[in-house]
């Protein structure tokens, strides 16, 4: 592993940041007081985010599973990674694949203090960490360039990330400026947040974020599909989450309600 960006920006714990709620939720340690009162809070209205987190975890080992094996891709750029945890993107990449490089970015400094403990590479491939923004397309591209080869292809994954990003910031320029950097043949991956099932509670979440100064932007499935322009569709399409291949789940636990908000979908540049 190589790290490109020094980790002295400093961790601001004044108010709650997506990557550190996202790790409360998934039992990490690595957050701090302002994120876990977010995610109670989210808690007391919706019982199920933890297992949410979880599931939408499942999804990034599902379809990099999927890469691997049916695609054969061999690089990756995760975008919006969060704090690593086991298995990560690259540990799936590399059993299946040992020569496999990945490059992952994410806008916190605490993810940095992590990334060179915890992104291990095989000795025949190459894992990297930016500290990006999504909202900064071309620095990320340029970074990545470093290690992925541009000249073959790429899977582009933005799990749980787009949500994140407000339409003041122009998510769909944002992701097809990196789409067009991408050669025949690569992916884009993402997984959204949606009120399509859940309005109700989906609100509330959105109301709780605000108030702790992040931006939650729900979309419904037209606005999903609108990420996927101009790309091919793989089976089975854009689906509430759980329903993507899972059949390619490894020591998945159903809390007895599928209904999960998010929508996700894989789809290939011709």
């Amino acid at each position: 592993m190589t790290g490109t960006e020094p980790a002295g920006k400093r961790i601001d714990t004044s108010k709650p940041h997506p990557a550190r709620v996202y790790d409360w939720f998934l039992g990490g340690k690595d957050n701090y007081p302002v994120d876990e009162e977010l995610g109670r809070h989210i808690m007391s209205i919706d019982a199920r985010a933890k297992h949410v987190a979880q599931t939408n975890r499942w999804f990034m080992q599902r379809f990099t599973r999927w890469m691997a094996g049916e695609a054969g891709i061999r690089q990756y750029l995760d975008i919006g990674t969060g704090i690593p945890t086991e298995p990560n993107l690259h540990q799936i990449a590399q059993a299946a694949a040992p020569e496999s490089r990945i490059v992952y970015a994410d806008n916190d400094p605490i993810v940095l203090t992590h990334a060179e403990a915890l992104l291990r590479s095989t000795p025949e491939g190459m894992t990297d960490y930016i500290q990006a923004d999504v909202r900064d397309p071309e620095r990320i591209l340029e970074q990545a360039g470093k290690v992925l080869d541009f000249g073959q292809p790429i899977a582009l994954s933005l799990v749980a990330l787009l949500h994140f990003v407000g339409d003041e910031d122009s998510p769909y320029d944002l992701v097809h400026r990196l789409v067009d950097a991408l050669p025949a043949g690569s992916y884009l991956v993402l997984s959204q947040l949606t009120a399509d099932f859940d309005p109700v509670a989906v609100r509330r979440g959105v109301d709780m974020y605000a108030a702790g100064g992040v931006t939650l932007a729900p979309r419904s499935r037209a606005e999903v599909e609108r990420f996927f322009h101009g790309l091919e569709p793989t089976e089975p399409g854009i689906v509430p989450l759980t329903q993507w291949h899972p059949e390619l789940g490894v020591d998945e636990v159903s809390d007895g309600d599928e209904a999960v908000s998010l929508y996700a979908g894989v789809a290939r540049k011709p």
